[in-house]
């Protein structure tokens, strides 16, 4: 037998009218008695007829979710917050409409002109971001995983990478390191304005320096056999360092198989820590100390913000900024 609105208002414990209020978004519905809503739905499996809602409403129950897939850049870690996105999305009753193209703006200025989505969620954010005027002006809100230069209006959610980098240098440090090599990203996610690689990188660098520590930053590489020379190339060029950091997604998934082929082992010859996901890091068997990531705390957290601005704008209250706090898993790989 089919779920009815009759039964989810049952389960939250409300009326069947604040169920069609909550799904209409006619009336402000209080925080807590929306994610009762949200929450029998989930469990009972409700399914919103989303023509009948559109005909209704004006809203699509589609959220556009933007992002690019670069050439050279490591696809895998891209795919790490696309999930939760499209996760979060479907728990709260909304379809994900994923947007790749290279004209980001065209695409922005296309799908929220048309009013193809009720909202949008921003990935690979960079500091000036094209998109941001034309996201500013929709109709529709939108919610940033990234931090850009300006971030006036618009809901933000990003890890703190600074701080990322100063646990990993203390961490060192305690341990007794004084001369560390530090892999950024490459390049020319820098040269895009991947502003992440520079928080982190400076940073470590200003961290390196309170405590006197030689460190020598490098830009890694995103694609093989470039990543194995590149790796190679830094180790032969300081030979008396005595421990890595590695702030590259391409460049950590290839280096157990590098160090093993120089037959360096890790920690009782290189100390090594990363940033990455708990998910990446089983995928790739990386047996590294590292700081948390979190791709699915900011795209679930992105979503959620997202979902109260579309449903009750009043009760959003005004744009965040929000930096997940690093947190350290110490795998056992410094010494």
């Amino acid at each position: 037998m089919a779920v009815t609105i009759t039964d989810v208002a049952r389960a939250a414990g409300v009326s069947t009218s604040t169920v069609s209020y909550a799904l209409s978004g006619k009336r402000s519905i209080s925080p807590d008695t929306r994610r009762r809503i949200d929450e029998a739905i989930t469990s009972l499996g409700f399914i919103v007829n989303a023509g009948a809602r559109a005909l209704a409403t004006s809203q699509t129950m589609v959220i556009g979710l933007l992002t690019q897939f670069h050439a050279d850049e490591f696809a895998p870690a891209m795919l790490e917050y696309i999930l939760p996105v499209s996760d979060t999305a479907r728990e709260l009753g909304y379809d994900i409409l994923l947007v790749t193209e290279l004209d980001s703006v065209a695409a922005l200025r296309r799908v929220t002109s048309s009013g193809m989505v009720d909202g949008v969620v921003l990935l690979d954010v960079v500091h000036e971001d094209p998109r941001l005027a034309t996201l500013r002006d929709a109709a529709q809100p939108g919610a940033l995983v990234g931090l850009p230069k300006h971030t006036e209006g618009l809901d933000v959610f990003d890890l703190d990478f600074g701080e990322s980098a100063r646990l990993l240098v203390d961490h060192l440090y305690a341990r007794g390191h004084r001369e560390i090599i530090v892999v950024s990203p490459p390049l020319h996610v820098f040269e895009r304005g991947g502003a992440y690689g520079w928080r982190f990188r400076d940073a470590a660098l200003e961290r390196a320096a309170r405590y006197g520590l030689q460190m020598h930053p490098y830009y890694g590489e995103s694609r093989q056999p470039e990543i194995g020379r590149s790796i190679n190339a830094m180790l032969d060029a300081r030979p008396t360092a005595t421990a890595l950091i590695v702030h590259n997604d391409a460049t950590i998934a290839a280096l157990p198989s590098v160090l093993t082929a120089r037959g360096v082992s890790t920690p009782d010859d290189l100390s090594v820590v990363s940033l990455y996901a708990k998910d990446f890091g089983r995928a790739f068997s990386l047996p590294y100390t590292a700081v948390e990531s979190s791709p699915d705390e900011l795209g679930r957290s992105a979503v959620r913000q997202l979902v109260r601005r579309i449903t009750s704008p009043d009760l959003a209250g005004p744009a965040v900024t929000r930096f997940v706090a690093p947190e350290i898993t110490d795998r056992g790989s410094t010494r």
